[in-house]
C-alpha cells in the first residue's frame, strides 16, 4: 500500500502565505476529498505537494520518502501524478499526442503503446478521436483528456483539482464513475472540489480547510462532518456581509 502523507504544511507563493497549518492523508485504494470555500488553500496544497510551490513548513511524504526538496519531475517519478484544473491539455495536439507526451513521466519499462492502449480502453470516448487536436473536443473530452495523459504516467497518487468544474451533469456523473474506477484498480486519489455532493459520492475520507488551515478531518461517514462543511462556507458568507457592511459605512 502506497501512502501520501501532509504533516503540517505551509506554503505560498513569495511572502504570501496561503497554507499555514494542513495535514492530511491519501492511500492506495481510496478517495480523500479536501472541501473549503474559495481561497481556502486547496489549489496552493496541492501544488505544493506535486512540486510547483515551496514547501515552507511540515513535510510531504510519499511511502516514506521526504518529497521536500525535490523537484515535480522527481516527484512525478516517484509516483505523484497532478491533473490542474481548467482542463489543461496541449490543445494543438491531438489526442494521441498528448498521451504520448504523459509517457514522458512514466516510471514503466512496459512499451509506451501498451500503456496508451489501455488508456484508450478506459477512455472510448478519446479512442474515438485520437487524430482529433484537443482544441477541437468538448470540455468534458478535454477534461478526459487530462486525466487520461496523467493516467499514461502509472501514478500511485492523482492529485484532482476541481476536474467536475463546468461539466455537463451527464459527464459529471461518467466522471464520478471514473474516479470509482481508479481507485478500485489501487489508485489513491487526493480530489479538491467546490462541488460538495460530487465529492461526497466519490469520497472515503475528508478534510476541511479554512483559511489554509485544515478544521476538519473524518470518513465521510461522520455524522458531524456536514456540520464542519457548513460551517467552513459560511465562513465565506459571513466575511463578505461583514466586508460589504464595511464598506457601506
Amino acid at each position: 500500500m502506497t501512502e501520501l502523507l501532509v504533516t503540517n504544511l505551509a506554503t505560498g507563493y513569495g511572502d504570501l502565505k496561503v497554507v499555514t497549518d494542513v495535514s492530511l492523508a491519501v492511500r492506495s485504494n481510496t478517495v480523500t476529498a479536501m472541501l473549503g470555500r474559495n481561497g481556502a488553500g486547496k489549489t496552493t496544497t496541492l501544488r505544493a505537494i506535486a512540486g510547483l510551490n515551496r514547501i515552507t513548513a511540515g513535510t510531504v511524504t510519499l511511502a516514506g520518502t521526504v518529497l521536500n526538496r525535490l523537484p515535480a519531475y522527481r516527484r512525478a517519478r516517484l509516483g505523484i501524478a497532478y491533473v490542474q484544473e481548467g482542463k489543461r491539455v496541449f490543445r494543438s495536439r491531438t489526442v494521441d499526442e498528448n498521451l504520448q507526451l504523459g509517457t514522458f513521466a512514466s516510471r514503466s519499462r512496459r512499451r509506451d503503446n501498451k500503456i496508451i492502449d489501455e488508456i484508450y480502453e478506459r477512455f472510448p470516448m478519446l479512442a474515438a478521436r485520437r487524430k482529433t487536436v484537443a482544441s477541437a473536443l468538448s470540455g468534458g473530452q478535454q477534461q478526459m483528456l487530462a486525466i487520461a495523459q496523467a493516467l499514461v504516467a502509472e501514478p500511485d497518487i492523482l492529485l484532482l483539482d476541481e476536474p467536475s468544474a463546468g461539466l455537463a451533469p451527464t459527464i459529471v456523473a461518467e466522471l464520478a464513475d471514473i474516479i470509482r474506477d481508479l481507485k478500485a484498480r489501487g489508485l489513491g486519489i487526493l480530489l479538491v472540489e467546490q462541488a460538495v455532493e460530487f465529492a461526497l459520492a466519490v469520497a472515503d475520507d475528508v478534510v476541511v480547510v479554512d483559511r489554509g488551515r485544515r478544521v476538519h478531518a473524518a470518513p465521510v461517514t461522520d455524522p458531524g462532518l456536514r456540520d464542519a462543511i457548513r460551517r467552513a462556507y459560511l465562513a465565506e458568507d459571513a466575511s463578505a456581509r461583514n466586508t460589504a457592511a464595511g464598506q457601506s459605512r
